[in-house]
This record gives structure tokens, C-alpha cells and sequence, in this order.
């Protein structure tokens, strides 16, 4: 059991048979009556943010969740097939399971799939990941890093702003939990 008070951004918690990730932790002390702990929690199967208060001393249960690291292999329709790399074994991720994940994996990808009862509730990517722009307008000449920023669609499909001096087959570095360019690779 988790004591409220140890609560910490990224403990996973379930409630009411459902997992949730803590985002946000605050200890608040009123001038009248007790402590309380303030949380933001992201319930784990459909993303939604939710705010909950807890007192001090309350028991929670940690989340059985079970990490495993896969192999992102291709693409087959709506699924993602990947491979468990202990295993071998291979199965498909859907797209609504991946969420925004999906807009950055690429092939041969190491990911770490997150599992709730058996159920795919999550995927974590590499914090960057290196991708080659496939489409974006040119670079005029002239143009410096301080300036604005374009369009631009890479190998895996997702679309990001980039500074104008990019160009096509640039590889470039983008954050997979913001998705914003980071620099050139």
C-alpha cells in the first residue's frame, strides 16, 4: 500500500479498478483544519485528467502495472506489430492503444509497452527520437535559427515546425512527448 503522502509525479495508482498516472502532488496545509494532498491523475486507459484530494494518511494501492520492452516491427492495417525482445513473441498494438505514440515509432524502434491485467494501456518512446523530413517547403536563402518556423512532414507521417533554414532529408531530433523539433541529428 502507498500512504497518500508519498505520492509522487509518476507513481502509477489504481482507483475503483482503474490505473492512474499522478502528474501533479501538492501538500496543502489550510489555516483551518487538517493537511490535505491535492493530485492531477491521468487515468492510464483513456488519457483523461482527473483531480482528486486525498487526506495524509489515506492507503492507496499501487497499480499492477507490468512494463515490457518490445521491438516496434511494421505496420499492418490499423495494428502496430511488435515484438516482446525476451520472448520473441509478437502481437499487435492498436492505433487508439498507442495514442500520439504511434506519429513517432518508427521500424526496429525499442519502446516499452505498458500492460494492465494482460490489457496494452500504454506505450513510452525514447525521449527523441531522430527522423528524416520527408516534405517541407525550402529554406530561402537568408534564413537564420532566430527567424520563423514551417511545416514539415517526416518518414513516419507526423507533422512538426521546423525553423525555415530545414530542408528535405534533413534529420532532425524531435521531443516525442511534446513533438517539437529539437535540432538537427
Amino acid at each position: 500500500m502507498i500512504v497518500s503522502n508519498d505520492l509522487r509525479p509518476g507513481t502509477k495508482i489504481e482507483l475503483d479498478g482503474t490505473p492512474y498516472l499522478v502528474v501533479e502532488y501538492q501538500h496543502h496545509k489550510p489555516g483551518k483544519g487538517g493537511a490535505m494532498v491535492r493530485t492531477k491523475l491521468r487515468n492510464l486507459r483513456t488519457g483523461a485528467l482527473t483531480d482528486r484530494t486525498f487526506r495524509p494518511d489515506e492507503k492507496l494501492s499501487p497499480a499492477p502495472i507490468e512494463e515490457r520492452r518490445a521491438q516496434f516491427l511494421y505496420r499492418q492495417g490499423d495494428d502496430y506489430v511488435c515484438m516482446d525482445v525476451e520472448s520473441y513473441e509478437q502481437f499487435g498494438v492498436s492505433e487508439k492503444q498507442l495514442g500520439d505514440a504511434g506519429a513517432f515509432l518508427k521500424e526496429e524502434m525499442e519502446i516499452t509497452i505498458l500492460f494492465y491485467h494482460q490489457e496494452v494501456i500504454g506505450v513510452d518512446l525514447p525521449i527523441t527520437v531522430e527522423l528524416t523530413v520527408v516534405e517541407t517547403e525550402p529554406g530561402v536563402r537568408g534564413d537564420t535559427v532566430s527567424g520563423g518556423s514551417k511545416p514539415a512532414k517526416l518518414e513516419t507521417g507526423a507533422v512538426i515546425h521546423v525553423p525555415l533554414f530545414i530542408d528535405m532529408g534533413t534529420r532532425v531530433r524531435v521531443d516525442t512527448r511534446t513533438g517539437t523539433y529539437i535540432g538537427r541529428a
